[in-house]
Parts: structure tokens; C-alpha cells; sequence
């Protein structure tokens, strides 16, 4: 198993160079980038400028700001809008955002320093890449590590319960709930929630947004427990609507394969009761699909679909973040949060390998390939 480590560990090298070579050059023919955002602005209000950028030593520099308003053009700009500017405030530009080097050179530049976790300056808030990622984290952590912990908690045994009892009743009305949930949209069942429950025209219920109410830290310890999850109720139940069928149909397929085959039969004509054969043997295989997918479902928990219901209920997260990054094209955020959430996936993946040893020890890893 050390063998296989230290593989999967240097492997990681050129998977994470071959992500991040992959959206580098995408990005690089994207239309728009961070000065054309702020040639657009400029051509709109001279002044405009400086609210969007830091004046001198973090922000352009005060020679750059000097030259804002002043006359001169460059016809043969390559940035759209950028005809009636100095072309020197265009070469500042490039400089404070590092685009007077080749691409190739940018590249292992941001390369090098993602590798020591150093990843600079936001291009528009003027704060570190980590501070942002850091104030935004405790909405993702909250909806992404609760929902992930409650889908496996309710779909697991769902799931095993309607492998036994295939073909019931019980198997019947559950599956029809599950794929009535599947097909709503979370956007949709979190604006329901929010008109029916939090004060919209129904019931006072629950809060309508935010993460804590205004007076958390004059709560007591209980206190403060209680709000922070009473503030989850609506937006876990938006996110996690959809959630619970395709794990607890995977569940059920797994237990059902598994309690047909003969080591079933064999176990149950010992005389050993149904439980005895369910968690004493059919558990521990038919749970080795589920790990498999327990990486991707952590790691899609924190970003993926959060977007809009962040929105509905007024939660600033990483979904906020990237998406307000992604239309300002900023960037050392888009590119951070990328190499971050990559990473983790890549770990997370490998600790999987172990558990599925811990879960099945007939399991080898050195005797197959990378």
C-alpha cells in the first residue's frame, strides 16, 4: 500500500499542472479579461477607475492614476475600448496584472506560487486570494458539510431498508417522493420555502437569511448552537431536496446485487438471521460503490448548485465569490479556487483508497495499475 501512495502522491503533480494548463489556455481565448473591465470603465467615467482600484504601492500606482483623463490614443490596441487612452495607462495596466510577460511565463509564474500556496491579490477587492476564500468558507463549509453528512445518514439506510423490502409497499411510496424531489429544482423548492416559512406571506418560522441572527454573540452556548442551525433548516432542504435519490437508489441496486448471489444463499442456509447476512456480509460489499463516489459528492457539496440558493437566502459563499469573479474576470481568484477545490478533490480521492482497504481488506492496491 506505501507503494501505491507515494505513486497517487506524485502523481498528483501533473494531474494538478494539467487542470490548471487546461483553464490557463482556455482563459486565454476567452473574450474579456480584467483590462478590458476596466478600459469599459474608463471609456464610461475617467474617475470611475478609481474606485475599483488602490491608489498607489496595492493598487495601480500613482503614476498610472495620474495619466487617467489624459488625451492620447493607440488605434492598434488589442484591448476593445481602448481607442482615446493613453497607451501608456494601457502598459501600467498590463504591468500591475502581469500581462506584459508571455503567457508561458505567466504560467509557470502562477505555477510556482500556487505550489507554495501563495496566491496573491485579488485583481478588484485589493485583499489576498486566501483572506477572501477564508471570509467566504464557514457559509460553503456550513451547507456543503451538513448537507453531505445528512444525504449519507438518511440515503444509506433508505436505501438498505427498500433493498429488503423491494417490490413493497414502503419500496413503492418512497421511490415516488425520491424522484418527485429529484425533478425540483433547489432554486425553486428554496423560494417556496422562503414564501411559505420565513415571513413571506404564510409563517415567521424560520430566518430569511443570513448565516446567525444580529445578537448571536450575546447568545449563550446553547443559544448560539440553536440559531446557526435553525438559520440551515431552509437552504439544507433547498440543496438537499435532489440529493437523496441518486444515492439512495445506488444504495438499494448495490444491496439488491449483492443479496442475490450465492455467499447470501450459502450464509443463510448456517442458520444465521437476515441481519446477521445483511450487515455481517452483504453490508461490507455492497458499500464499496458508495465510497467510490463519496469524493466527488464532498467535494461538488461546497460549490456545485449553490449558487442560487446562497442568493435566495442571502448567504455569501464560494458560489458568490466565483461567480462574481468569473463576470469581473478576476482571475487570482478564479485560478486559486480552482487549484484549491482541485487539490482537495485529488486528496479526498485518495484517502477513499483507504477506506475502501478499511471497508474490504481483500481489496490490493499495489497488485493494479495507477
Amino acid at each position: 500500500m506505501a507503494a501505491y501512495l507515494i505513486k497517487r502522491l506524485l502523481l498528483i503533480i501533473p494531474t494538478m499542472i494539467g487542470i490548471m494548463l487546461i483553464n490557463f489556455v482556455i482563459v486565454q481565448f476567452a473574450p474579456g479579461g480584467p483590462i478590458e473591465q476596466i478600459v469599459a470603465e474608463l471609456s464610461g467615467s475617467a474617475s470611475g477607475i478609481e474606485s475599483r482600484i488602490g491608489g498607489g504601492g496595492e493598487g495601480i500606482g500613482g503614476a498610472a492614476q495620474a495619466q487617467i483623463g489624459q488625451q492620447g490614443s493607440d488605434p492598434s490596441s488589442k484591448y476593445r475600448g481602448a481607442e482615446g487612452l493613453d497607451p501608456d495607462l494601457i502598459k501600467e495596466l498590463e504591468k500591475q496584472f502581469g500581462f506584459d510577460k508571455p503567457p508561458v511565463e505567466r504560467f509557470l509564474h502562477m505555477m510556482w506560487n500556487y505550489a507554495t500556496f501563495n496566491f496573491g491579490r485579488s485583481y478588484f477587492q485589493d485583499k489576498p486570494v486566501l483572506q477572501l476564500i477564508k471570509e467566504k468558507l464557514p457559509v460553503s463549509i456550513s451547507l456543503g458539510l451538513w448537507m453531505v453528512l445528512l444525504t449519507y445518514m438518511i440515503s444509506i439506510p433508505l436505501g438498505i431498508r427498500k433493498a429488503v423490502q423491494d417490490g413493497q409497499p414502503f419500496d413503492v411510496w418512497t421511490s415516488g417522493i425520491l424522484v418527485i424531489g429529484y425533478a425540483l429544482p433547489g432554486f425553486m423548492v428554496g423560494v417556496f420555502l422562503l414564501v411559505m416559512f420565513a415571513g413571506g406571506s404564510f409563517f415567521q418560522w424560520f430566518p430569511s437569511g443570513g448565516l446567525t441572527s444580529d445578537n448571536w454573540h450575546r447568545l449563550s452556548l446553547f443559544g448560539k448552537i440553536a440559531d446557526y442551525f435553525w438559520h440551515l433548516v431552509l437552504p439544507l432542504i433547498a440543496l438537499g431536496i435532489g440529493a437523496f435519490t441518486t444515492l439512495t437508489f445506488l444504495t438499494k441496486n448495490s444491496f439488491l446485487d449483492e443479496i442475490r448471489k450465492q455467499y447470501v444463499l450459502t450464509a443463510r442456509a448456517k442458520g444465521l438471521t437476515e441481519r446477521q447476512v445483511l450487515y455481517g456480509h452483504v453490508f461490507r460489499n455492497a458499500m464499496l460503490l458508495i465510497i467510490a463516489g463519496f469524493p466527488a459528492a464532498f467535494i461538488s457539496a461546497f460549490f456545485s448548485g449553490s449558487l442560487l440558493v446562497e442568493s435566495i437566502f442571502s448567504l455569501d459563499g464560494l458560489g458568490s465569490l466565483g461567480f462574481v469573479s468569473v463576470l469581473k474576470r478576476d482571475y487570482a481568484v478564479v485560478f486559486a479556487t480552482l487549484y484549491i477545490f482541485a487539490l482537495m478533490g485529488l486528496v479526498v480521492n485518495l484517502i477513499s483508497d483507504f477506506i475502501y482497504t478499511l471497508v474490504d481488506p481483500r481489496i490490493d492496491f499495489e497488485s493494479r495499475e495507477v
